[in-house]
């Protein structure tokens, strides 16, 4: 990619908690609130985009409970839920895909609307669909649409829309879960590491082939963060594969070596979210990788490697991460444009920049993020939720200067 940038912007409308959210992403961006605020909700509407482009929109809405669960309800009353992104291609090009999704009378759904432009309006490749019938394209031919399906996924034949579609499903998210990651696993396809670890295995093992410098650094930081640990690798057990450690052991002379099932959650975590952060190599990495507080089971000294590896691998892919981790957030260079604090209010999830006090409090180094979220003082910006909630875009319209 030319920049790790790839989503400028994410609009949200009913999705799940989210009433109503219009965010600017950075290169590496923290969504900090307490437990149950909606930060996991903001994360799953991109994850869904994924999901339904790489698989399918049917599967993407059962996976989450069914239209039911993914839309929110306001005052009782069931609503449709839309998903806009900004973003820039890797060959720099400004383009935004759009989409809404409603309810059908018989209970089933479909795809109300949906909208890509590439570049300047009416210069680049564009569409727009409306419940299943192309209003306006650029293309001379078109492929069939149905309400049903996202039309992109048909239009990744087209040469003019594949980076759009390329660059979505290289999105990864992740909610690792060690006890999946300690288990024997099948030899899968490794470029993408998958959202709770269930492919490491078979992702160091493409590194080890391909990146042999993306796992030095994964190697790196985890001896860091676990200093016992001295390196892993892939191995085959039969027709399965697991990950094998190299570990001190006292009065030892070498490392003994032992088996992912034999290895603590801590060290499980620690390796997927550092597998997540550098799993590219120099022809590919994933344009945004999202990972669910990354600090959980490491030792509060271990959030400043955390911390950097984050920075580090934000230089080739865009990061964002949850977290209500005073320790990962206690450096006063973190940038107070790259926080955003969501809170639940009334039962909705708004999500908003800092307010002044602590935008200030960040900007003359007063106090640290950290300092400030121990203190309760990480805010979002009244005033900001206020522009949201009464400003509230067309998600089909022209991009807000």
């Amino acid at each position: 990619m030319t920049h790790s940038i790839f989503l400028t912007r994410v609009v949200l409308r009913n999705y799940k908690s989210i009433g109503y959210c219009d965010v600017p992403l950075r290169k590496l961006t923290y969504l900090v609130g307490m437990n149950g605020s909606g930060k996991s909700n903001f994360l799953d509407a991109l994850h869904l985009v994924r999901d339904a482009l790489s698989g399918s929109l049917d599967n993407a809405l059962n996976e989450r409970g069914g239209l039911g669960e993914v839309r929110r309800r306001s005052s009782g009353h069931p609503t449709n839920f839309g998903i806009r992104l900004e973003f820039f291609l890797p060959n720099g090009l400004a383009g935004r895909y759009a989409f809404s999704i409603g309810a059908l009378a018989n209970g089933g759904y479909e795809v109300q609307n949906e909208e890509c432009t590439i570049g300047k309006k009416g210069q680049g490749p564009s569409y727009r669909i409306e419940k299943g019938v192309v209003r306006s394209t650029s293309e001379a031919t078109f492929p069939a649409v149905t309400g049903d399906r996202l039309a992109l996924v048909a239009l990744s034949g087209v040469a003019a829309f594949r980076p759009v579609y390329d660059a979505l499903t290289a999105m990864g998210f992740y909610n690792l879960n060690p006890k999946v990651m300690r288990e024997l696993q099948k030899p899968q396809e490794g470029k993408l590491l998958k959202p709770v670890g269930e492919n490491i295995a078979s992702v160091i093992g493409h590194l080890e082939r391909v990146a042999p410098e993306s796992l030095a650094k994964i190697q790196e930081y985890l001896q860091t963060v676990v200093p016992m640990v001295h390196g892993v690798q892939r191995i085959q057990v039969g027709p399965m594969e697991t990950l094998e450690f190299r570990q001190d052991m006292a009065g030892a002379k070498h490392p003994w070596k032992f088996l992912a099932q034999n290895m603590s959650d801590g060290t499980l975590r620690a390796l997927g979210v550092l597998t997540a952060l550098f799993q590219g190599n120099r022809d590919y990495a994933p344009t945004v990788v999202g990972i669910e507080e990354p600090e959980t089971a490491l030792h509060p000294a271990a959030s400043a490697a955390l911390r950097e590896a984050l920075e580090r691998a934000s230089h080739h892919s865009q990061v964002i991460i949850t977290s209500h981790s005073p320790d990962l957030l206690n450096d006063r260079s973190i940038d107070s444009d790259a926080i955003f604090a969501v809170v639940s209010q009334g039962g909705e999830t708004h999500v908003a920049a800092l307010d002044g006090g602590a935008r200030e409090a960040l900007r003359t180094h007063l106090f640290s993020a950290g300092e400030l979220l121990r203190l309760n003082q990480l805010s979002p910006d009244p005033a900001e939720i206020q522009r949201q909630m009464t400003s509230q875009i067309d998600l089909f319209g022209e991009a807000r200067a």
